[in-house]
């Protein structure tokens, strides 16, 4: 199974849950068999644009919104995965894309042991996603129920509209941070 084939399949039961459909009734709404429904949404199937489009008029969305990551599992890309690349002028580690209009908020992170806390920071809007490198230190991030722990060059996305820790495990630890949020209003499941 691709990273397209996952995308499209979480993204196709995700709006058809927010708006109750079962998936006889997404079927019959999109012309679809529901054997074909299922596949995609177990994440097994190739659709085509054709089918892509018959079911985002179904579920009266964009097609880029079947293909736009909207409430993401937890990714972690350690230090060591990463290849880096040259060009004429700098070296490059690419770490995550994520398509879709909103808001992007790019800050650094400083967090001290000492204020470590099981306490979830605040969650974000619905669709919210946090893109986090450790630049120095240790820290443990990501949502309460599955936290991942980071060193010195590793990097996270995870969904910032659930509880979610952001926490040193080192007496100081400093962390780079793109923070988004969609413009669209998002539905919760």
């Amino acid at each position: 199974m691709t990273d397209h084939q996952q995308l499209v399949s979480r993204n196709v039961r995700r709006f058809r849950r927010e708006r109750g459909l079962s998936m006889s009734a997404l079927a019959h709404r999109a012309g679809l068999s529901k054997q074909t429904l299922s596949t995609l949404e177990q994440g097994l199937g190739n659709p085509t644009v054709e089918t892509l489009a018959v079911l985002a008029a179904a579920l009266d969305v964009s097609i880029r919104r079947l293909l736009t990551e909207w409430g993401t599992p937890v990714f972690v890309q350690r230090a060591g995965d990463g290849t880096w690349v040259d060009s004429a002028t700098y070296t490059e580690r690419f770490l995550d894309e994520v398509y879709g209009s909103g808001y992007v908020r790019t800050m650094q992170f400083r967090l001290e042991r000492r204020w470590a806390s099981d306490k979830p920071a605040a969650v974000r809007a619905p669709g919210a996603l946090f893109h986090l490198y450790v630049v120095s230190g240790r820290v443990r991030v990501g949502p309460v129920a599955e936290p991942v722990d980071l060193d010195t060059g590793d990097f996270t996305r995870f969904p910032g509209d659930v509880p979610h820790l952001l926490n040193a495990l080192t007496e100081t630890a400093v962390a780079h941070v793109a923070i988004t949020e969609p413009q669209v209003r998002q539905m919760r499941i």
